[in-house]
């Protein structure tokens, strides 16, 4: 394996406790012609066949949503990330992340594209045989058949090693009898191939199955109804005696959760790219409504108010679009180090992907709450018109919603960032501790002021430095104080969790300002070190707060004095004009008439 491949698979969570330099990264600006022929593909698909019938799909027109999932699959959309032995392009995981980005401005359409494409079709790709991959993939890479993803049960949602579904072997040994109800499943109503994970007789774990819209036994409830996403197929399944052939067990007895657990890891991070593309044709929307709507003689894009909504939601967008492609990247380099290593392709894929967990959380977490952002702000930006059904805010507000909730809930997600980068702690795969001892260390000496670095974002990568030593000072004392009580403490460690989710987007979107400086240069580069700087500002008070707020809540007398200064010493920035930074962004955009970057 040669040194730079080496040098270059970071392992997930290192960020925390690693520089990592502006080379290392991918920025969406380095995708390569092909990749932008892809998504202009997606793009041209809404525009020409999603778009114009959206009030079509909301009502759930019989047969539409499969129709536009044919007309994908024709285009090659439904195959990106299949090997070209199955029929698919078998292109990268960063591409399969454009894709999700491209497609995530279609409202429901990318519901049931993104549940097809990933939760549905990447069990079998990952943890198929030989015989399931040759009989499943093709068809599912063409839309011929389409897939759904049925874990969720009544009692078990986040638990979802809870599941009652069961699953006994018939007398003859050829069947396993499905017994079972299984609830909002996206393409439930038009679905040809489920993933159903159940337990076989007294089980501890899940096991997971191919299963066969005609293989009888499967009932469904009608459509549900739904705040948002109305055009998406979502339905309680039941399974009464589903006999599904011994050879359509997927992977091995008892592993469903482990594939439960490793492809909802995927369907984090392209959920987090899904947003990018939703949140950037919301903005764009309201840019252009904002132009238009005259007030008091004047378009709104004129007035401050509107202006600093439009800034600030750029700025989000930009910080978590240069997290998420950061982690794709991530993940390609991981899989590229471990099949240089000899391991087999697909176990790569597996592993790449679960390496960064902890980044695939952050990306769902931050992203989601992004678009929540956005789409609050666009409405508002509307008005009036905004609360009306007939404007296209509404549905973009509505359908926002359940990210936050798909793929493990935010607060999930939260608390499992913590609980991955702990355990990794703890197994030695990062050194946690060192660094964390050397800044409760560094809270005893006098502060190290030494000559300015003037080179461009010495002072804020200074910042990000100080804030993670921020986190590891919180953490660290946290694990110590409260040992193994500290997994009951949801309320710190979502704390902690906040902390460093900031950290990880900041420094994405300062990464990605840097290495635009030094490839393009001129004014994309001020228009990101605008955005990059803004971002990163907010993040410190953010930071500060969430470090207050677990401090109080497990230090206290010397030590809580002690470790106050030394966030206000980690959380300390050079005073920064965020007005008229935002101001020089919104300039950009409302000349631009949309999202531009």
């Amino acid at each position: 394996m040669s040194e730079e491949v080496k040098n270059k698979a970071i392992k997930g969570g290192e960020f925390v406790i690693r520089e990592t330099p502006y080379t290392d990264i991918f920025i969406p600006e380095e995708f390569d012609e092909e990749a932008q022929m892809i998504r202009q593909t997606c793009i041209d698909f809404l525009d020409t066949e999603v778009l114009n019938k959206l009030e079509r799909i909301d009502a759930q027109e019989e047969g539409l949503m499969q129709s536009l999932m044919d007309k994908a699959g024709e285009l090659g959309m439904l195959g990106v990330s299949i090997p070209e032995e199955y029929g698919g392009f078998g292109k990268n995981f960063n591409t399969s992340m454009l894709v999700a980005d491209a497609v995530g401005g279609g409202f429901s359409f990318a519901v049931a594209l993104s549940a097809h494409t990933g939760i549905g079709t990447l069990p079998i790709l990952y943890y198929g045989n030989a015989e399931q991959k040759a009989k499943y993939i093709p068809k599912l890479g063409t839309g011929e058949w389409k897939a759904a993803y049925c874990l969720t049960e009544p009692n078990s949602g986040s638990d979802a090693n809870s599941g009652r579904t069961s699953a006994k072997l018939n007398a003859e040994g050829t069947h396993y009898l499905i017994n079972g109800q299984k609830m909002w499943i996206t393409n439930g109503g038009f679905a040809d191939i489920y993933i159903v994970f159940a337990k076989i007789d007294d089980d501890k774990n899940l096991t997971a199955f191919i299963v066969e819209k005609d293989f009888g036994g499967i009932t469904m409830n009608p459509e549900e109804h739904k705040l948002g996403i109305k055009g998406s197929s979502t339905r309680q399944i039941f399974f009464n005696d589903c006999p599904v052939p011994v050879e359509n067990m997927l992977s091995e007895r008892e592993n469903g959760f482990k594939i439960a657990v490793n492809i909802l890891n995927i369907g984090r991070i392209k959920l987090g790219a899904a947003t990018i593309g939703s949140a950037r044709a919301v903005l764009s929307t309201a840019i252009n409504y904002a132009n238009e709507r005259v007030q008091f003689n004047l378009p709104i894009s004129k007035f401050g108010a509107i202006r600093y909504k439009i800034a600030e939601s750029a700025i989000r967008l930009f910080a978590n679009e240069s997290a998420a492609y950061r982690a794709g990247q991530n993940i390609d380099d991981a899989y590229d180090a471990l099949i240089a290593g000899g391991m087999d392709e697909a176990k790569a894929k597996l592993k790449s992907v679960e390496q960064f967990a902890i980044e695939c959380a952050i990306i769902k977490v931050w992203c989601s709450e992004m678009l929540d952002y956005v789409v609050d702000e666009g409405v508002q930006i509307y008005g009036g018109m905004g609360y009306s059904a007939d404007a296209p805010m509404e549905r973009a507000y509505r359908d926002a919603r359940i990210n936050r909730i798909f793929e493990g809930t935010n607060e999930v997600n939260r608390l499992l960032v913590i609980d991955m980068l702990l355990k990794r702690a703890m197994k030695g795969e990062i050194d946690l501790m060192g660094p964390a001892t050397a800044v409760a260390g560094e809270l005893m000496s006098i502060p190290d002021f030494g000559e300015e670095d003037e080179t461009p974002f010495a002072a804020e990568k200074k910042i990000i430095a100080n804030l993670k030593k921020a986190g590891l000072m919180i953490a660290g004392s946290a694990v110590q104080k409260l040992m193994m009580s500290l997994s009951k403490e949801q309320e710190i460690l979502m704390n902690i969790s906040d902390i460093i989710g900031y950290v990880y987007v900041a420094e994405s979107a300062l990464l990605r300002a840097e290495k635009l400086q030094h490839t393009v240069g001129g004014e994309k580069a001020a228009y990101a070190a605008d955005m990059a700087k803004v971002y990163l500002y907010s993040a410190v008070d953010k930071v500060n707060i969430a470090g207050k707020e677990a401090l109080y809540s497990f230090a206290e007398g010397d030590e809580l004095n002690m470790m106050l200064v030394g966030l206000r010493r980690f959380t300390k920035a050079q005073p920064f004009n965020v007005k008229d930074a935002r101001q020089r962004i919104a300039k950009k955009l409302i000349e631009e008439n949309k999202y531009c970057f």
